[in-house]
C-alpha cells in the first residue's frame, strides 16, 4: 500500500518567473528569481568578488527583496570567475570612513558598533526563511568564509579553498568564521586555521563534512545546486521553513529544550492538507502543489505597499 514512499519523489516546479515585483538594481552582484529558485551570484570576477561598500549594500537590498517577498523557497550564492571571493578589498582600510578610530574609547566603542552592523548584514543570510546553498570555485578568503558559513549546504569544486585571512594581515577574523566555524568542525581544527592563516583545500573540508560534495567543474557544481533547490522547491514551503527553524534552534540549545520548541512549532504550523497532498503527489508521480509563504512585513513599512 505505501510502496511509492520508496520512489523517488519528483521535484519539478511547474515553471513560475519572478512576480511583477521589480528586482533590485545592483552593482556588484546580479539577483534573479525563477522557479521559485533565487539565485545571487557575485559578478565581479576582475576584482575577485572582493567586498567593499557597494558589496554590503547590493547584499542587503538582494536579501532585503528576498526577506519581503513570498516568490523564492530557496537562494544559491554562487559568483563568476577564478575565485569566489578575496575577502575585503584591501584598499577599503585606507578609506577614512573605514579607519577605526582607535585612539579613544568612544572611537573604539563606535568601531564595535560598526561591526555589529556588518556582522548582520550576513546574519541575514542564516536567518532567512529558505534554505541557503552556496556554491563555491577558487579562493573563499577572509570575509567569504564568513559569508558561507551562514548557508545550510555548501558545495565546492575540486580547486576551491578556504582561508580565514585575517591573521595574516594582523588583526583576528570579526565577522563570523570564528563563532560560526566552531558549530560546524572539531575547535582544533578551527584554531588550526585560524592561528596560521592557511589555506584548508576542498578535499579537506569534504572530509570534515563543511562541504556536502565536490565537483569537476564549476559548471557541474552549479547544476547539483540548482538540482537540490529544485528538490527544496518542490516541498511544502512552510514545511521547509519549519524544519529549517528546528535545525537552528538545536543547534544552539540542549536536545530537551529543542524538542518542546519541536512540539510547538509542529503545533502551528502543522497542516492535514499539506500531507495529503505530498502523498498524493508522489503515489501519482507528479509535483506537489503548496501555497507560498506569506511575504514577510515590518510594521514600520505598513502602508507604503
Amino acid at each position: 500500500m505505501f510502496d511509492y514512499f520508496l520512489e523517488p519523489i519528483l521535484f519539478r516546479v511547474p515553471g513560475h518567473m519572478s512576480s511583477n515585483t521589480a528586482l533590485p538594481s545592483l552593482s556588484v552582484m546580479q539577483l534573479q528569481v525563477q522557479d521559485h529558485i533565487a539565485h545571487l551570484q557575485l559578478s565581479q570576477p576582475d576584482s575577485l568578488n572582493t567586498m567593499h561598500p557597494a558589496f554590503w549594500r547590493d547584499l542587503n537590498a538582494a536579501l532585503s527583496h528576498i526577506e519581503t517577498h513570498s516568490d523564492a523557497r530557496v537562494l544559491i550564492i554562487s559568483s563568476t570567475g577564478k575565485h569566489f571571493s578575496a575577502g575585503m578589498a584591501l584598499d577599503t582600510f585606507a578609506n577614512p570612513d573605514f579607519i577605526p578610530k582607535d585612539q579613544s574609547p568612544e572611537g573604539r566603542a563606535a568601531l564595535s558598533e560598526f561591526l555589529w552592523d556588518m556582522q548582520q548584514v550576513f546574519t541575514r543570510i542564516e536567518q532567512l526563511r529558505i534554505p541557503v546553498i552556496a556554491a563555491i570555485q577558487g579562493g573563499c578568503i577572509g570575509g567569504a568564509l564568513d559569508m558561507v558559513c551562514c548557508a545550510c549546504i555548501r558545495y565546492a569544486t575540486q580547486e576551491a579553498f578556504f582561508c580565514v585571512q585575517e591573521i595574516n594581515i594582523g588583526m583576528v577574523a570579526d565577522l563570523g568564521s570564528l563563532q560560526r566555524l566552531p558549530k560546524l568542525l572539531p575547535m582544533g581544527l578551527v584554531k588550526e586555521l585560524a592561528y596560521t592563516g592557511r589555506r584548508w583545500p576542498a578535499q579537506a573540508a569534504l572530509a570534515h563534512g563543511f562541504v556536502n560534495g565536490i565537483f569537476e567543474s564549476q559548471e557541474t557544481m552549479l547544476n547539483a545546486a540548482l538540482q537540490c533547490a529544485q528538490e527544496v522547491a518542490a516541498k511544502p514551503p512552510i514545511a521547509i521553513w519549519g524544519s529549517k527553524q528546528a535545525m537552528d534552534f538545536a543547534r544552539d540549545h540542549s536536545v530537551q529544550d529543542s524538542l518542546r520548541q519541536m512540539g510547538w512549532l509542529q503545533a502551528g504550523i502543522w497542516s492535514n492538507r499539506h500531507v495529503m497532498e505530498s502523498v498524493q503527489a508522489m503515489h501519482l508521480k507528479r509535483a506537489g502543489e503548496f501555497p507560498p509563504l506569506m511575504p514577510q512585513r515590518t510594521f514600520a513599512h505598513m502602508g507604503q505597499e
